[in-house]
């Protein structure tokens, strides 16, 4: 038969755009798609595939577990493949899925089903040989993840040994950030002028996936465990008998509550007031899985929590149905990608309908244009919302959002507001197509998209946004550490024009701060102690509170490190950048470019004139070690802090991962993925006392 090429070129797309979306969410952790598009585009793709299954192909993503390993990560194989689920959205598709169960195994019998949560994280197997942690691997492709055990043993939560000896034990489930967490992350982040995460699952899984362990270490990561991989020194019989066992292990899992306690607690859910299915969620919050006697009891589950997740302090998107005996599940096997024995039903996120007044363009401190959607303030998963961002013109465009248009908003990973539709058949006649303008709307200076970037920019270095956003960035915690000046006095002072420079800061009177609003002289006093308390911060500090383009927090400590002073790092040369580790072209050539406006210059200059005195970095006791880079690994016989200023005051740099340029490999016990690299890029390996003798 010959091969009809509409639908082999319709298949083609669809696959092409579901790997698209797989690397983007699973390697890059940035969605750029919802997951009902996402699962309707894989749909379509299952749907073409049956009707045509000549054309059914090995590589195609319906016949394989999306993602793939990160580079920068060793790549692990896991023993057994880690997949994943058939999703639904209808409640109803829970009676097809017992059905098909029932035809399957070809009985009459009532089958005892297991209900637990759809955890919304990264997918995690801890490998545990002869009852110690030995490996911890992303889930990856199913077959090949990441092998990030440094990170995973940051994780208070997660024991290094279990309570029982047990030849092995692969536990697997879900690394996750609590609401209260990510909130608490992001205002770090916002404050520090970094980049704010998207929504927990984001957070949880660039936590994981940080290179330097250091990094994982202080975000306030959590994990739910609730599947086993391989198992060798004990054995059950049921899918409920799992959490208990992995309690007893030492391991974090969701245990099992009694359904019919659950049911008769919120048998009055729709009337309840907000803070009763507040006080219920928190009294059921530890114990969800739950083993239920037919598919009815499994849709009144489904739906009681799709009504209480949003008073749980995690983001679930659905919940998870398995057999709950493991050998009806061995007997019903597996389907594709797929496991034949479960069916993941999501929900359909929480949604409002509401209206847009007005899109404004707000302006950051490096100069972005970012539209902001301002709108009649609706309730959204317990949250009201009036603001969301519509990100860049491209986004605009994409959703056709317009001033006036009724749209329907969500809250990303229930955290963040965002425009998912807009309601066409309910736009004013008299709309017109949004544009970002082509001047500031601050400084009214053209505005320009840089090379390879979606966002408009204003260049102008006097831009009075630019300055304010600039100013709370110099102020914030990781730079100058001002914490008496917060963003509204810091607006109410350049809008008085008493300060339009960072050095305007330290020329601040007690007679005109009094002179505004709200402005009394106790707190005029403690904002003008809090400002001379800052005139002496680390280095490091300093040069990250300048607010240099693609110049963050540890990139700043290398330069502050290379150059030990301002005065030589002001004469910084391209060369010189370029040897500093942490440095590429693209940071060398924004710092090249800030160091070449005299303006800039002349700034930092004003800065020491009115006191401020960087502290330079320790200087080594002796340059052993000079020009070597050094990486740590494994627990040492002394505190990693104890090598880390043995290496330094020798004069050697200590790094937080192993590269091309890594010359040695400080090793201790329990050494991870650090010492496979260092193999496989041939880096000499010292112990704590050959480092002594080097």
């Amino acid at each position: 038969m010959a091969i009809d090429q509409k639908i082999l070129s319709k298949i083609d797309n669809l696959r092409r755009e579901i790997e698209k979306h797989d690397y983007s969410y699973y390697v890059l952790d940035k969605p750029t798609i919802n997951d009902r598009e996402y699962d309707k585009l894989y749909q379509d793709l299952v749907d073409l595939e049956t009707k045509h299954p000549e054309l059914v192909s090995d590589s195609s993503p319906t016949q394989r577990v999306a993602g793939s390993a990160r580079e920068g990560f060793v790549k692990k194989e896991h023993r057994t493949p880690m997949l994943s689920l058939q999703n639904s959205y209808n409640p109803d598709d829970i009676v097809a899925f017992y059905e098909r169960i029932k035809n399957f195994l070809k009985t009459d019998e009532q089958i005892e089903l297991f209900c637990e949560l759809k955890f919304d994280g990264l997918a995690m197997e801890l490998v545990y040989e002869d009852a110690k942690l030995a490996s911890a691997i992303t889930r990856g492709d199913g077959l090949i993840g990441e092998e990030v055990l440094p990170n995973i043993k940051t994780m208070k939560q997660i024991p290094l040994r279990l309570n029982k000896d047990i030849a092995l034990f692969e536990a697997r489930g879900e690394v996750i950030m609590k609401k209260s967490a990510f909130k608490e992350l992001n205002e770090a982040q916002q404050e520090a002028g970094q980049n704010t995460f998207a929504n927990p699952r984001n957070a949880a899984a660039g936590s994981i996936r940080q290179l330097d362990p250091q990094v994982t270490a202080k975000r306030k990561l959590g994990m739910f465990c609730y599947a086993s991989g391989v198992v060798e020194g004990l054995t059950y019989s049921k899918q409920s008998e799992l959490p208990k066992i992995l309690d007893q292990l030492g391991l974090p899992a969701m245990q099992v509550g009694d359904f019919k306690s659950f049911a008769k607690d919120f048998s009055e859910l729709n009337s309840m007031s907000d803070d009763k299915k507040q006080k219920l969620a928190d009294k059921w919050s530890a114990q969800l899985s739950m083993t239920v006697k037919s598919p009815e009891e499994a849709i009144a589950y489904y739906e009681i929590i799709n009504k209480i997740r949003t008073y749980l302090n995690f983001d679930i998107d659905g919940i998870v149905i398995k057999v709950n005996s493991l050998q009806l599940q061995d007997e019903l096997g597996f389907v594709a990608r797929s496991p034949r024995w479960a069916n993941a039903a999501k929900f359909e996120p929480e949604q409002s309908v509401t209206k847009i007044k007005d899109i404004v363009v707000q302006v950051g401190r490096t100069g972005a244009l970012t539209p902001v959607a301002i709108m009649e303030p609706v309730l959204v998963g317990g949250v009201t919302v009036s603001n969301a961002t519509l990100h860049n013109q491209d986004e605009i465009d994409r959703k056709d959002v317009r001033i006036g248009d009724t749209v329907t908003i969500q809250r990303a990973g229930d955290v963040i507001p965002e425009v998912v539709e807009v309601l066409k058949d309910k736009r004013p006649k008299d709309s017109k197509a949004f544009l970002l303008p082509t001047k500031c709307p601050e400084c009214e200076t053209d505005v320009f998209k840089d090379e390879g970037e979606v966002v408009l920019r204003c260049h102008n270095p006097a831009c009075g946004a630019k300055i304010k956003e600039g100013l709370k960035h110099f102020v914030s915690r990781k730079a100058m550490n001002v914490d008496k000046l917060g963003d509204k006095i810091i607006e109410q002072l350049v809008d008085n024009e008493l300060i339009n420079s960072f050095s305007d800061i330290y020329k601040l009177e007690e007679e005109a701060l009094l002179a505004l609003e709200r402005q009394g002289k106790k707190s005029v006093e403690n904002l003008l102690n809090s400002i001379k308390k800052s005139k002496t911060p680390e280095l490091g500090n300093f040069l990250f509170s300048l607010g240099i383009r693609f110049v963050g927090e540890q990139t700043a400590k290398s330069l502050a490190q290379y150059y030990g002073n301002v005065e030589s790092f002001l004469k910084a040369t391209e060369e010189e950048l370029l040897s500093i580790e942490d440095i590429g072209p693209k940071v060398e050539g924004s710092i090249n470019e800030a160091l070449s406006s005299q303006a800039f210059v002349n700034e930092i200059k004003e800065l020491l004139n009115v006191g401020i005195k960087p502290k330079s970095p320790a200087k080594a006791e002796s340059s052993d070690f000079q020009s070597l880079v050094f990486v740590i690994t494994g627990t040492l016989p002394v505190a990693r802090s104890e090598v880390k200023k043995y290496i330094e005051n020798k004069g050697g740099k200590v790094s937080g991962s192993v590269s091309k340029k890594t010359d040695y490999l400080v090793l201790g016990e329990d050494a991870g993925s650090k010492l496979t690299k260092a193999q496989e890029l041939g880096v000499k390996t010292l112990s704590w006392e050959e480092l002594q003798q080097l």
